[in-house]
């Protein structure tokens, strides 16, 4: 690692340290002040941002990455108006900092409780997505916190100038500028940097691919609040409404294909797969999805006059497709689906179709996911659609947090004791 990455990041890191002091004695005002005005100069350069994003997207197109990259690298007017939104709702979400638990008076006659405060220094190593720029930031700055955000090389440009844009806000509310910064060398020496820098970094939130998350999990130093795949399966139980099913099943694989809450495996009752199938797998196949599938989904699609489906793999059940590849598999039963989701499943997003509500509990109860849904599409594992304004992750880890990160995600509880001259005797 050179000496100038190494003087670099230890700077940021002691500015960022600074700062997130002056981040836990702000006011829920001044914060709020610095997240609208954020959200209104977003919507004033929204012109700006896709004119400066599109350059990233060229550079992505001439390197030759995927279509499911350079969909994560795209800013639409969409994605403008998302990220301004989210900013104006986690202006609307309470501030945790600084709130009381009610004291519970002791034997001794103190009175004791818990305070909620800030992580302090958070890290977050991202790729290709550059609003989350503006979500985590937004999220870091509510909860208090200072942030230090390396973004991918492919992404540079449009990071940059939404960092600038987060500054601005920062300034015009009175906080320090050095509570949102944004790491501007590409080398990945900056990476390796950041996840040793426990002297100045509380926590490292991961957001990316898997050899990503495989090198901060090898190599880091600093906790991390991490998902290493969003292999997430919805189940059509027997007692499914068919319609439903159809409707939840193509919304949760076609509604869009990158997010890490798409839906990776389908699993079929074999008692309602003749009824099911063969009208799902016509809209994914009308929309160009790959259907890679049991031996049972076959003799199901083909009895129907299907062509064109792949035998699926047992690598297949295990994979993270981020694309428009669907696996199916029939199963017997909602014991059979469980086994599956169990043994191949990431602990993201899981869900059942069914109308039985003793079948709807078992699965919510023993299902061991971060998030469980009943009859509904899994696209809606996301922190804005959970009402928490945005989210700086999702977390398939049971420790600190679990599921979309948001507000609460991103602090931590301490004691404290109100006394009234009592001694321990």
């Amino acid at each position: 690692m050179s000496s100038s990455i190494h003087n670099m990041m230890q700077d940021i890191g002691k500015r960022a340290r600074s700062a997130s002091r002056a981040m836990a004695r702000a006011s829920s005002e001044q914060k709020n002040q610095a997240l609208l005005h954020i959200a209104k100069v977003v919507r004033q350069k929204a012109g700006e941002i896709q004119k400066i994003n599109q350059v990233d997207v060229d550079r992505a197109n001439a390197n030759g990455q995927d279509p499911a990259f350079v969909d994560r690298l795209t800013m639409t007017p969409k994605t403008i108006e998302t990220m301004a939104l989210g900013l104006e709702q986690i202006v609307s979400l309470e501030d945790p900092i600084g709130k009381i638990t009610p004291l519970q008076k002791q034997a001794s006659g103190i009175e004791l409780g818990q305070m909620r405060v800030p992580l302090g220094v958070i890290g977050i190593i991202y790729e290709s997505r550059p609003n989350v720029t503006i979500d985590a930031a937004a999220l870091c700055l509510k909860s208090g916190n200072a942030v230090i955000l390396r973004g991918g090389s492919e992404a540079i440009d449009s990071n940059t100038l939404l960092a600038q844009i987060i500054q601005e806000g920062l300034a015009a509310a009175g906080l320090p500028k050095d509570a949102v910064q944004v790491v501007t060398t590409t080398d990945r020496a900056a990476v390796g940097e950041m996840i040793t820098m426990t002297r100045y970094i509380d926590v490292i939130v991961p957001r990316g691919g898997k050899s990503l998350i495989a090198r901060l999990m090898a190599e880091a130093r600093v906790p991390m609040i991490k998902h290493l795949d969003g292999i997430c399966h919805t189940y059509i139980d027997a007692d499914a409404d068919v319609a439903m099913a159809v409707k939840v099943c193509d919304n949760a694989k076609t509604q869009r294909y990158a997010p890490c809450n798409a839906m990776e495996t389908l699993l079929v009752n074999q008692s309602i797969a003749e009824q099911v199938l063969p009208i799902l797998c016509k809209i994914y196949q009308d929309k160009g999805v790959e259907l890679r599938v049991d031996g049972l989904t076959r003799k199901a699609l083909e009895a129907s006059g299907f062509k064109g489906l792949v035998d699926a793999t047992e690598e297949d059940w295990q994979t993270e497709y981020l694309a428009p590849i669907l696996s199916i598999k029939t199963v017997a039963d909602m014991d059979e689906a469980m086994d599956h989701i169990e043994r191949f499943g990431s602990k993201h997003t899981d869900a059942i179709i069914t109308n039985n509500k003793e079948k709807a509990n078992r699965f919510l109860r023993e299902v061991d996911s971060a998030s469980v849904m009943v009859n509904a599409s899994t696209r809606f594992a996301d922190g804005f659609e959970y009402g928490l304004g945005a989210e700086i992750g999702i977390s398939n880890d049971k420790l600190h947090a679990r599921g979309p990160v948001g507000l609460d995600g991103l602090t931590s509880l301490k004691y404290v004791v109100m006394g009234h001259g009592e001694i321990r005797t």
